[in-house]
């Protein structure tokens, strides 16, 4: 079952890089006391991950940041060498938290697990959006295969 409104998260840890190497992160330091948009993808530099669904929030963090958000994560089952070259690429670095799940642990403890296997991308995440207040979902925005709108910046923002 996946994580619905009203619930706690998993507690977990995630990968990122900072301007002083590599550093895990846990979910208390990430949602403990602050209001939060975690989103995910299936995978960094994939097209519409690459080409609307992280630029739409590295467009809007002002926005975001206006409504009271401390911080916009954006999370993939991929390596943290790879979110840290995606968020240079994109233009990230100082606007959205790049957060690798590596192995899938988070997302599967979050019950959004998507078996891309058929496309040859192995086991990924789900595309979602989340607004987290103090560690509980105040939003679960979860997409239909292949289909691109409830976990979109501007869809999220409205919700705030």
């Amino acid at each position: 079952m996946s994580i619905q409104i009203g619930e706690h998260l998993p507690a977990g840890t995630f990968k990122t890089a900072t301007a002083d190497g590599l550093k895990d992160m846990t979910t208390s330091e990430l949602f403990d006391g602050k209001t939060v948009v975690l989103f995910a993808v299936p995978g960094a530099f994939t097209p519409t991950c690459d080409a609307k669904h992280l630029p739409g929030y590295i467009e809007q963090i002002e926005a975001f940041r206006a409504k009271g958000v401390a911080t916009v994560a954006c999370m993939a089952v991929n390596d943290v060498f790879v979110m840290k070259a995606w968020g240079k690429a994109s233009g990230a670095d100082g606007k959205v938290l790049m957060l690798a799940d590596g192995n899938g642990d988070y997302t599967r403890a979050l019950g959004l697990e998507l078996d891309a296997t058929g496309f040859g991308m192995g086991k990924r995440s789900q595309r979602f959006a989340l607004v987290v207040k103090d560690g509980v979902a105040t939003q679960v925005n979860v997409e239909s295969g292949g289909e691109f709108k409830v976990s979109a910046a501007e869809y999220v923002l409205a919700q705030l």
